[in-house]
């Protein structure tokens, strides 16, 4: 690493990032909800890196919905919160070519999606890991003073061996602030978006909690809690019409304290929802792997 990337790591850059003279790419690219991120070979090191690179348009349009309320860039928010459950995020900035980047910690393994589609075997003995895992994450970026806005397994990387895990993307995060906690800005993952989100209401970070309460009972059940498999905004609609499928008609044999909390993050009226995940981690407290079978 030259001098230059040594005194600017861990924060933004102030000169463009000339990303081919740094890096070597590889080829494949995943896409996201507003940007693409690329796996990167440091030259002058080796280590490998993630760099995301924001669409330009897509975040624009975003950005759009908060004209004067200055706010602060996915870069400046990552590198706020820190948490051993959320990827690092080293420096954010702009490339030569004049669009933002985000550069990370690399982690190789799966998205916490693939294994639930494949549902893969080696989740099952690990999963109360994972979930103590995304709730301390997602403690984190609360206690930090945002709200995630996006909370589902896609935004959750697995090491390969699927025991541990790791919260990124900070895409859609908004400041835990009034201005916003406003109606209207519907945005988000529609099976896990709170019923507030879905029918313009305030927010708050509670609307995480929902999110969080659908991940894990997907990640127990490799099911949606009401049945569904649309992923449209059409099926975000039944989260207040719809009964949530009891967790222990797919989990007969579940921990009722681990049953009875995940439950409590789905309720409808955040005033009766789990009002954190400080709140839901003692809950569990005294539920093992084993007992999750």
């Amino acid at each position: 690493m030259s001098l230059f990337d040594k005194l600017f790591k861990g924060k933004t850059r102030k000169e463009p990032l000339d990303v081919s003279a740094r890096f070597q790419l590889d080829r494949h690219a995943f896409t996201g909800t507003m940007s693409k991120f690329r796996v990167a070979k440091e030259i002058g090191t080796g280590k490998f890196f993630g760099i995301k690179f924001l669409d330009a348009e897509k975040l624009a349009y975003f950005n759009n919905r908060f004209k004067g309320l200055n706010k602060p860039s996915e870069g400046e928010i990552a590198m706020q919160i820190s948490h051993p459950s959320i990827v690092i995020t080293h420096e954010y900035g702009v490339t030569t070519v004049g669009g933002q980047y985000i550069l990370m910690e690399y982690i190789h393994g799966p998205g916490l999606d693939q294994a639930i589609r494949a549902r893969d075997p080696k989740l099952l003995p690990n999963r109360m890991t994972l979930i103590r895992e995304m709730a301390q994450s997602l403690q984190a970026v609360h206690e930090q003073g945002f709200i995630h806005r996006d909370v589902c397994p896609r935004n959750f990387i697995c090491y390969e061996p699927l025991d541990h895990l790791k919260m990124i993307d900070f895409g859609l995060t908004l400041p835990d602030e009034a201005p916003y906690r406003m109606p209207g800005n519907r945005t988000g993952t529609p099976q896990y978006m709170a019923p507030e989100i879905v029918r313009r209401r305030e927010t708050d970070q509670r609307v995480d909690i929902f999110a969080f309460g659908v991940t894990c009972y997907k990640l127990l059940t490799f099911e949606h809690p009401w049945g569904s498999t649309d992923t449209t905004g059409v099926a975000a609609l039944a989260h207040d019409t719809s009964e949530v499928i009891p967790i222990t008609k797919h989990r007969p044999h579940l921990h009722p304290d681990l049953a009875k909390a995940i439950h409590k993050c789905l309720e409808i009226n955040p005033d009766k929802r789990m009002p954190n995940c400080k709140r839901f981690l003692s809950r569990i407290r005294n539920v093992a792997n084993e007992e999750i079978a």
